[in-house]
């Protein structure tokens, strides 16, 4: 079952296309992630489903109600902002309480939601404080708080992270998800950060151009990019300049490689491919090169390689037994593993430039 639809929603800024036929559903108790650069038409998308925003054409509907039309205090909607929103002068059980005092919910009924949403947001002691004698992660939660008290159909998230720092950001992410599954809410959330959307979504929509690039689980957009676009937006690419060969075959600087990304593509033309760096291994029979950098993470090791043929720094993510006596100045050999990989079709005119950074 579905909570949120978007149907062929579609809107313009002047002659700015934001959204060109958004199809999308959210269901039940799911949290998607609207996730793409600034301008991809992410953010119109949530102020639509909020009511801040109206469609062109098209229509959004809740739990089967066309809702296309509803004014915003209407809909049922919880809102996050990035910047918090909190009423200075209200106490923060003030601040959670607040939606359901316009709503005319009774006293008792009040006091009791607001005391269940600060447990659950872990804020009871912080009650009586006001939004300047909080941190900003803590005003961020009551927020959220302030958000899930009316109980909403939806609860839409507006980068609501993104002006914390990073060691609060990833302790918020984790626990806005441990609150959304715990509450069971359906939920947009919208970011920039990939990293953000991999860690706390059900499925991740990829946008582009006001168009949706691809639409799947963290796991299907990391390892099964749909399109180049999202692949070298989520997730760490290597590029390399490719002839195809034969069916599901390339050959990269007199290498063959298989690799079932060109199996529609003309043998003989030329690619881009585009690897993941956990799929480019030292091996004895690979490209050779230099190894410029070895940056230890902890699982494993990315080491920077600049090939001889190509005249390129490439990226490997190498375990941690093969890479301990590795050293900046070492010779090694890089194999290609193209199982996974991402090719697009070459323009005339145009050659994949050298040292193009790694995404």
């Amino acid at each position: 079952m579905t909570t949120l639809d978007f149907i062929s929603v579609r809107k313009t800024f002047g002659t700015n296309v934001a959204l060109e036929a958004l199809d999308l559903d959210v269901r039940e108790g799911e949290l998607i992630t609207l996730l793409g650069p600034s301008g991809c038409g992410k953010t119109t998308a949530l102020r639509i489903a909020a009511g801040f925003e109206f469609a062109d054409s098209g229509a959004v509907l809740v739990a089967g109600s066309d809702i296309t039309r509803t004014p915003a205090h209407k809909r049922n909607m919880g809102m996050v902002f990035q910047s918090y929103s909190l009423f200075p002068n209200l106490t923060v059980a003030k601040n959670v309480e607040f939606g359901l005092r316009t709503r005319g919910v009774p006293s008792n009924q009040r006091l009791h939601r607001v005391a269940e949403m600060l447990d659950l947001v872990q804020l009871t002691p912080f009650a009586d404080r006001y939004p300047h004698q909080i941190s900003g992660g803590q005003a961020q939660r009551v927020a959220l708080a302030r958000a899930l008290a009316v109980q909403p159909r939806v609860l839409l998230l507006d980068e609501p992270l993104s002006a914390l720092d990073a060691k609060v950001r990833t302790t918020l992410r984790d626990e806005i998800r441990r609150i959304q599954t715990e509450v069971g809410i359906t939920t947009l959330f919208v970011t920039h950060d990939q990293e953000e959307a991999l860690a706390i979504s059900d499925r991740i929509c990829v946008m582009s151009q006001g168009r949706v690039e691809q639409l799947g689980s963290p796991t299907e957009v990391y390892r099964n990019p749909t399109t180049a676009f999202v692949a070298r937006f989520v997730g760490s690419m290597n590029e390399f300049d490719a002839e195809v060969t034969g069916p599901s075959e390339v050959t990269v600087a007199g290498q063959r490689i298989g690799a079932p990304g060109v199996a529609s593509a003309a043998v003989g033309s030329r690619v881009s491919m585009l690897v993941r760096p956990e799929d480019l291994s030292l091996a004895e029979d690979g490209l050779p090169g230099t190894v410029t950098s070895v940056t230890f993470q902890g699982a494993t090791t990315l080491v920077g390689v600049r090939l001889d043929v190509l005249d390129r720094l490439v990226s490997a993510d190498v375990g941690q037994g093969a890479a301990d006596k590795l050293q900046v100045g070492d010779r090694v050999a890089i194999g290609i593993n193209g199982s996974n990989a991402v090719c697009e079709p070459v323009k005339a005119g145009r050659s994949v430039a050298v040292d193009e950074p790694v995404a």
